[in-house]
């Protein structure tokens, strides 16, 4: 924990170093014809296009009719097996499995989305098949904390009826969200291979890597930038980094001096390698 703490409070320079660029606040955003601007320590914007009410409700229709799929499936199931002639004995194995069954089909009904946002990382096979995912206004990943908040309000966003509460707000906020992401700080916008890529390669890094959350961002926005910056600003911006950031990096300087060798170097301290 010391280290952690040593190397985030030894970002602080390098985030005022105003010739190369870096500004002071890593990541912030801004609407603008329904996209969703993430703009990071390069200058250069990355837009997230934001899911309308339309794609909202294909993912949010795919997913119900999956979940009441699986849980009609269990309840019938435990229902034929009731009423199969059976011996004695498998008609009390019968009654024993039944009311797990029973219990087990409304749990997955209404787990489905909180459970499945967890483990997919802001997806849903829904959310998957209408091509979107939930990200933070930020354009990070969401915490757990978030999701499951943001699944807690949908008991509200559900009322009185057919989600009438949700897509009202949706349609009169600016980023067509639901009164569950104003509460979490969600936004639901459209996949996008190279955004997705990144976002799901930094919330790897946040697992493999030791670096606090800040440096890892900006590494991996150097990385996303790295073709558009011109090369002797990418070499300075690396080494910058390397050096706050990687502690074997001043003994090897010297020979880590090439483009390639950088960006290698950077891709290792993101990926948590020596």
């Amino acid at each position: 924990m010391g280290g952690r703490h040593a190397t985030h409070a030894a970002l602080s320079p390098i985030l005022r170093i105003a010739k190369l660029g870096v500004e002071r606040q890593l990541i912030s955003y801004r609407m603008a014809e329904e996209e969703l601007i993430v703009r990071g320590l390069t200058g250069v914007d990355m837009s997230l296009r934001i899911a309308g009410p339309g794609t909202r409700s294909y993912a949010f229709l795919t997913d119900w009719l999956i979940r009441l799929l699986i849980a009609l499936t269990l309840i019938l199931v435990a229902m034929l097996y009731r009423l199969l002639p059976v011996s004695p004995g498998r008609r009390a194995l019968a009654s024993t499995i039944t009311i797990p069954v029973l219990i087990l089909a409304p749990l997955i009904y209404f787990l489905y989305h909180p459970v499945l946002e967890v483990l997919m990382r802001g997806r849903t096979p829904g959310k998957r098949k209408a091509g979107a995912r939930i990200v933070t206004v930020e354009g990070a990943t969401p915490t757990i904390g978030s999701l499951l908040l943001r699944n807690l309000f949908r008991l509200i966003d559900s009322l009185p009826a057919f989600y009438i509460v949700g897509l009202a707000c949706c349609l009169c906020t600016q980023k067509r969200v639901r009164l569950g992401d104003l509460v979490a700080g969600t936004v639901l916008v459209l996949e996008e291979e190279d955004a997705t890529r990144s976002l799901a390669r930094l919330g790897q890094a946040m697992q493999h890597s030791a670096l606090p959350l800040e440096a890892l961002r900006l590494v991996q926005d150097l990385l996303d930038r790295w073709r558009e910056l011109d090369e002797p600003q990418r070499i300075g911006l690396a080494r910058a980094l390397l050096t706050k950031l990687d502690p074997h990096f001043p003994a090897k300087s010297d020979a880590v001096t090439g483009d390639a060798a950088l960006r290698d170097r950077l891709e290792a301290l993101l990926d948590g390698r020596p």
